[in-house]
């Protein structure tokens, strides 16, 4: 998807500079490309259930430090 900006009637370069980087930052083709960049491999199906799990027993101990805390 290219992005394409003509210069309006009395608009200065710089101003037409800015307007074409805003488009481009809008349209998310940086951040795509930025993310092709390098290789990153896919978790395997055993690190997304430990990380799973290490989510579970970190909520769980913040909601035990939170009902132990003292009240305000």
């Amino acid at each position: 998807m290219p992005v394409q900006v003509v210069k309006k009637e009395k608009e200065t370069s710089q101003n037409l500079g800015h307007r074409f980087t805003k488009t481009v930052r809008q349209s998310g083709i940086l951040l795509e490309l930025r993310k092709g960049r390098f290789f990153n491999r896919a978790k395997s199906d055993l690190v997304k259930k430990r990380s799973a799990l290490k989510r579970v027993e970190f909520k769980a101990e913040k909601l035990k430090a939170d009902k132990l805390a003292k009240p305000k």
